[in-house]
């Protein structure tokens, strides 16, 4: 990535210690099942961005490794947890965790892996009784509420 590139999506974890910066936009985004991607993120499934790594940067901070296999090292942010990263060890590619992206809406997901750990109850999630976080918790709660994370910005 060269210093006068401009980015095309910029993401980092939920403290702000680590970012990072996409100078293309990523064409192949899946949801992985496997229960190694589940454990990794903590929830039913994992959704990755996959990227050449020559259109890829860390712009503030380094994240931490985790080698999860024989095969991959998993990248999260020593300070606050967030899970970022997927990659094949000594590979030309990193996957970035969807949701650490800024703008997560414009890196959809066109496929699933390791469908053989899909949770049953996965494909009805968007029958499930639905609500904002203010329906939630009342706008009397939301106005006490005060966030640390990092905004979706640098």
């Amino acid at each position: 990535m060269t210093d006068t590139s401009k980015p095309v999506l910029t993401g980092g974890c939920q403290c702000g210690a680590v970012r990072f910066a996409v100078m293309t936009a990523p064409t192949r985004i899946s949801i992985c099942h496997c229960r190694m991607c589940q454990k990794a993120s903590g929830a039913p499934f994992a959704s990755l961005a996959d990227i050449n790594k020559t259109d890829f940067a860390w712009t503030k901070g380094t994240p931490s490794f985790f080698r999860s296999s024989s095969i991959a090292d998993r990248g999260y942010c020593a300070a606050c947890g967030t899970p970022l990263s997927f990659g094949r060890i000594d590979g030309d590619r990193i996957e970035i965790m969807t949701g650490t992206f800024d703008r997560p809406d414009r890196v959809v997901p066109t496929r699933q892996f390791g469908i053989e750990s899909r949770l049953g109850w996965v494909v009805g999630i968007a029958n499930l009784p639905s609500q904002t976080t203010q329906q939630n918790y009342g706008p009397e709660k939301m106005a006490t509420i005060v966030s640390h994370q990092h905004p979706d910005h640098d």
